[in-house]
């Protein structure tokens, strides 16, 4: 067995405790699409953005998605929430079976900085498998701009990414690109998923192993139930999409030493140039004297 039948939802939903309306929106997919698998949420879905919710994990929220995992026997991974760790946070996305077990906890490596500010980045990729089904790996929101985390993944053996965000912002339709380029050079699907409403501008995406768009959905609230078959990536990796490409065999057997990686990338001349990471000043306007 290689398929499994993965639900985004897209959900509709304020700056606000959502755990309830989480709950039962699972519940009604699982009661629509009594065959699903998995179901995945958008980022910070539970709470919204605001780390004055953060938690330690295990905690409460936690536990209500152990128990819709356990009550509608799916794997979930319910978005991510904050976590509370002494004085910081992370922005952490929990995978939880079917028997409501906690089988990995991933903390964002790369928080939307200038803006998502007091949040510590994550420092450990993270893949699990699904006994009979393949290997999966998580990242979040703007992790998949850059390429290195999406590459990691692939070389830890990942098929299918597990990508909650939340974008409300005008590079909404960048990411979608990204995406697709994502698990075309990565040979994998991509599992987008948006928040929408107050949180985010929706048009969640589910993308295969040659860049091809299986579902674009919309911006309102929506379900996005597919179902994936990972003998498409095994197929894909070992003869290339369509018997053409074949990247991850060419990265594998490449002796190219790229200097970004082999130096650091703080020894970057050009890069400490562009000067600290930090928001953009309001513009001096100013009148010409005429």
């Amino acid at each position: 067995m290689s398929r499994i039948a993965i639900a985004g939802l897209q959900l509709d939903l304020p700056k606000a405790d959502n755990l309830d309306r989480i709950d039962a929106a699972i519940d009604q997919a699982c009661k629509r699409f009594p065959w699903l698998d998995m179901i995945v949420l958008g980022e910070l879905a539970a709470f919204g953005p605001d780390p004055a919710n953060a938690q330690p994990l295990p905690g409460a929220a936690e536990q209500r998605f152990v128990a819709a995992a356990r009550r509608n026997r799916l794997w979930l991974v319910a978005g991510s929430i904050f976590e509370s760790v002494d004085d910081r946070i992370f922005n952490t996305a929990s995978v939880i079976d079917p028997d409501g077990q906690v089988v990995a906890r991933y903390r964002k490596m790369f928080p939307f900085f200038p803006y998502e500010k007091g949040i510590t980045p994550g420092s450990e990729f993270v893949v699990f498998d699904i006994p009979r089904v393949g290997r999966f790996g998580l990242s979040i929101c703007y992790d998949m701009w850059f390429p290195e985390t999406t590459r990691t993944l692939a070389w830890m053996g990942a098929e299918v990414i597990l990508h909650p965000t939340m974008t409300n912002t005008i590079d909404r339709d960048v990411e979608l690109s990204i995406a697709r380029a994502n698990a075309a050079m990565n040979q994998c699907y991509f599992v987008d998923i948006n928040v929408a409403g107050d949180l985010g501008f929706g048009r969640s995406g589910v993308y295969g192993p040659g860049g091809e768009v299986i579902y674009q959905a919309r911006a309102g609230r929506e379900i996005v139930a597919v179902e994936l078959d990972l003998d498409t990536v095994r197929r894909a990796r070992r003869r290339g999409w369509h018997s053409q490409v074949q990247p991850l065999k060419s990265f594998r057997d490449s002796t190219v030493a790229f200097p970004a990686y082999v130096q650091g990338e703080r020894q970057s001349r050009y890069l400490r140039s562009l000067g600290p990471l930090e928001l953009p000043p309001r513009p001096t306007l100013r009148l010409d004297e005429t």
